[in-house]
């Protein structure tokens, strides 16, 4: 066995003097990618007003971004693995803090389209290159510590972008939104430039654009169906064909990886054990808590009459308990096990979800999303240390995109759960509060039963 496929992603020539400044510094460019989607979404009436965008726009406006970022994140994490994480990680976010700036100045929706779906690009450079060089910057406990802050800052991301959203929209407008990145991105790419070590090529040969171009479509396709759901339902024929052509776009891509000459990434790695059960711990994190998002925010602004800045004020304790739980277990997932902590977190989420369901009011939901939000922020340290806890070097960056792209998926489904059927019970039921019961008590079902697979799913703690 070759060396390549025994070493482990360690970094090279010992710990980096700077590498905790390094990770503040990528955390707070993930933060970045992470709150443009809620903080978005919270202007786009604004937004539509001032520059006489329709429905359909104000839709690309985040399905654009959101789109762009999950499809290209594969060629992102094979890129860095080919050309160096440090040289992809700074031109990602030169990309993103360029088309923030243009989306900020944008008249009208061709600009503003075109500038999001530039940021998604340059999102999906940064992502997962920056998680990558986390991996390869620490190893042991340290890189457990380390994952736990990346996922707070993550995990916490959306909820801190509502109260965000709010703020800068009711204060300066909506443009502010894009044009706060700028002095941001700006200060942590000269940052990172002069801090960031200059990480070797982890991997060798060209960049196979055939399959990214394929992974790419086929991801889009997907991801553009999980979205459409949400608006016309699962059985809807142009759904159903986007699903289909999401399916043969995978076919087409596996066959082709086995006759590229450098293929983008080797399907090995998607047998692996450790890499499913963190990508099935990524879609199940991220779907619960785009779910409990939406159905906290309906339920508090639709049913207890909460106005938009208001309901991201009482999002705080949910943002700050997940970011609290990740960090919490970077430090102990060393010594309970990937396993059991999971277990424990899921039990925890499934437990906040059942809250709303035994009482009502504002107190409970904000009481239960925040329990379940707890819970949750573990599992994303869960799925990033389970998933690359033994990838060697030259699958480090690939391997991130994986789970940044099942990251998007779990993200996608979520959101179109909840609006294809849990928006229909609740519309139903508005006047009893039924609907937001029959919502809750889904995603506790979900959270128990995926306690059981993870069992199963996860490897057992290496003593």
């Amino acid at each position: 066995m070759s060396d390549t496929e025994t070493t482990t992603t360690r970094a090279p020539e010992g710990p980096h003097p700077l590498r905790w400044t390094a990770l503040g510094l990528l955390g707070l460019a993930q933060l970045m990618l992470i709150l443009d989607i809620t903080v978005v979404a919270i202007a786009l009436p604004d937004m539509g007003v001032e520059l006489d965008l329709g429905r359909a726009a104000l839709t690309w406006v985040v399905s654009g971004y959101a789109l762009t970022f999950g499809s290209l994140m594969l060629l992102g994490g094979r890129a860095a693995d080919l050309f160096g994480p440090k040289r992809v990680v700074l031109a990602g976010l030169a990309v993103f803090t360029a088309a923030s700036l243009a989306a900020g100045l944008a008249t009208g929706a061709p600009l503003l389209l075109t500038a999001r779906i530039a940021q998604g690009a340059g999102a999906a450079l940064l992502s997962p290159a920056a998680l990558s060089v986390v991996v390869r910057l620490f190893d042991g406990d340290e890189r457990n510590r380390a994952l736990g802050i990346w996922s707070a800052l993550g995990g916490g991301g959306a909820a801190l972008g509502v109260l965000l959203g709010g703020l800068i929209t009711a204060g300066p407008g909506w443009a502010w939104v894009f044009f706060v990145n700028v002095p941001v991105g700006l200060v942590v790419l000269v940052a990172l430039a002069r801090i960031l070590p200059g990480l070797p090529r982890a991997g060798t040969g060209s960049l196979d654009i055939p399959g990214a171009a394929l992974v790419a479509a086929a991801t889009g396709a997907l991801i553009y169906a999980l979205i459409r759901a949400g608006d016309h339902g699962w059985l809807d024929i142009v759904t159903v064909a986007l699903v289909v052509a999401a399916a043969a776009g995978y076919t087409v891509f596996a066959l082709w990886q086995r006759r590229a000459a450098a293929p983008l990434m080797d399907l090995r790695l998607l047998g692996q054990r450790p890499v499913v059960a963190g990508t099935f711990v990524i879609a199940v994190t991220t779907a619960l808590m785009v779910g409990a998002f939406v159905l906290g925010s309906f339920y508090l602004q639709n049913r207890q009459g909460h106005g938009a800045l208001m309901t991201g004020v009482l999002f705080l304790p949910v943002a700050l308990l997940t970011m609290a739980a990740a960090a919490a277990a970077g430090r102990v997932i060393g010594r309970l096990g990937a396993r059991l902590l999971a277990v424990v977190a899921l039990a925890v989420a499934s437990a906040g979800f059942l809250l709303p369901v035994l009482w009502s009011g504002t107190a409970a939901m904000v009481t239960g999303v925040s329990v379940a939000a707890a819970g949750l922020g573990a599992l994303f340290v869960v799925a990033s240390a389970t998933a690359l806890a033994t990838v060697a070097p030259h699958e480090a960056g690939v391997t991130s995109g994986i789970v940044s792209t099942f990251h998007e998926f779990g993200a996608s489904a979520g959101a179109a759960a909840v609006s294809s059927a849990a928006a229909t019970s609740i519309a139903a039921h508005a006047q009893t509060g039924s609907g937001f019961d029959d919502a809750f008590l889904v995603a506790t079902g979900m959270a128990a039963a995926s306690a059981v697979i993870v069992v199963w799913l996860i490897p057992a703690k290496q003593q």
